[in-house]
């Protein structure tokens, strides 16, 4: 009888990095996916879902408005335990650093099923930043008993923390994986980028594209108010660049968004710039292919960070920290945080000093071959068969 293996997931970013696993395993003669989603993100979560071809086994759809992390996380765990105890999974799979992944992992455990973490050992070792997710990564690697890091970097993050080595894997990143099946996708169907001009979509403009994105909580308020000076600053330093912004649904980053940067705004400041374009979200496969299209990318999100140097594209995080520091360090990414002056200044370098541009652009990616999920779905047979995996077999790459 193939082992059940439950994925509980509920936001995007966990979608993306766990469907292409999921599919992977669907084709595996011992293992049987069951897939669990919270409903933590509701609209972005389905639109990845369809992408994948993904059809959930249960659907706890916990998703409120205005929902507090103390509402969601209650709410998680009694219908996660409620989940568990009636499907009884050999194994569960939880990804990255989510309130899901955190409940998922602790419901597991007072069931004693064991846990594998996918993404794990991402640390800033500051528990409040990003928050919630730096704690929710720590409490996860407290849970889990296998741990798929994507880099040696991330391993020897989680040997600091005291976990034994054997229980470490170095797989690559499994958005790799879905960034590769993604851009096969746009290049035999390209999706078309609602509310944006269609003409900006042509690569062969000399017009420059840049492309935004923001939603971490701890940017909210201020960071938010700064980020938006910077890009009505720079939309006007440059008026032959193309600013996009697909805007986030929280709240609190559309506020300050549309009442900073929407055209009537600017309009009276900015004699009616009109090279800012804010959107509504993208899906999965419009969102690649605009990544694909931008000279840069100026963002807060994690997933972007990783996906980007895949597609040749310099990542200016508008964070302090980042739980990613390959990208720094290979010089892919750069922390700028949400200082006005910061964000002009590394932008308007990027677009003016081809020297700078080139350096970013084609530096290593760190994040893997896009063969992650093939080294989990390995190790994950092998435990389940009661066969112990070496170190010399941890799938390296």
């Amino acid at each position: 009888m193939k082992k059940k293996i439950s994925f509980i997931f509920g936001t995007r970013p966990e979608a993306i990095k766990l469907c292409p696993l999921i599919t992977a395993m669907q084709a595996h003669p011992a293992m049987k996916p069951h897939v669990c989603v919270t409903g933590q993100h509701r609209e972005m979560l389905d639109q990845v879902l369809v992408v994948f071809e993904v059809v959930p086994d249960v659907d706890l759809s916990l998703m409120q408005q205005r929902q507090t992390l103390g509402g969601l996380t209650s709410r998680a765990i009694a219908s996660i335990d409620a989940y568990l105890a009636e499907h009884k999974p050999d194994m569960v799979i939880v990804q990255g650093d989510t309130t899901t992944a955190f409940c998922a992992a602790l419901s597991a455990f007072y069931h004693k099923i064991p846990v594998a973490h996918v993404e794990a050992g991402l640390r800033t070792w500051n528990r409040y930043s990003p928050f919630p997710e730096e704690m929710n990564r720590v409490l996860v690697t407290r849970l889990a008993e296998l741990h798929f890091v994507p880099t040696m970097m991330s391993r020897d993050n989680l040997l600091k923390d005291g976990i034994l080595s054997d229980r470490i894997f170095v797989t690559g990143n499994t958005v790799i994986d879905a960034l590769l099946t993604a851009v096969e996708k746009v290049k035999c169907n390209s999706p078309d980028i609602p509310s944006l001009p269609s003409f900006l979509m042509n690569s062969a403009l000399d017009n420059p594209l840049v492309l935004i994105t923001g939603h971490r909580r701890e940017n909210f308020g201020k960071g938010f108010e700064n980020i938006c000076h910077a890009i009505a600053e720079l939309a006007r330093r440059f008026p032959e660049t193309h600013f996009v912004y697909p805007v986030h649904l929280n709240p609190s980053v559309r506020e300050p968004v549309y009442r900073i940067l929407n055209q009537s705004a600017i309009g009276a400041a900015l004699l009616a710039v009109k090279n800012i374009h804010l959107i509504e979200p993208l899906s999965y496969l419009p969102f690649i292919r605009i990544m694909d299209r931008a000279m840069l990318i100026l963002t807060d999100s994690g997933g972007v960070q990783e996906e980007a140097p895949s597609l040749g594209k310099p990542v200016l995080v508008m964070r302090d920290t980042t739980e990613r520091p390959e990208a720094v360090a290979m010089g892919t990414a750069k922390l700028v945080g949400t200082d006005v002056e910061s964000i002009v200044e590394n932008v308007s370098v990027l677009l003016t000093d081809r020297v700078a541009y080139e350096a970013m652009a084609n530096a290593v990616n760190p994040y893997g071959d896009g063969r992650a999920c093939g080294r989990i779905i390995g190790v994950c047979a092998q435990i389940l068969s009661g066969v112990k995996v070496r170190p010399t077999e941890q799938g390296k790459f």
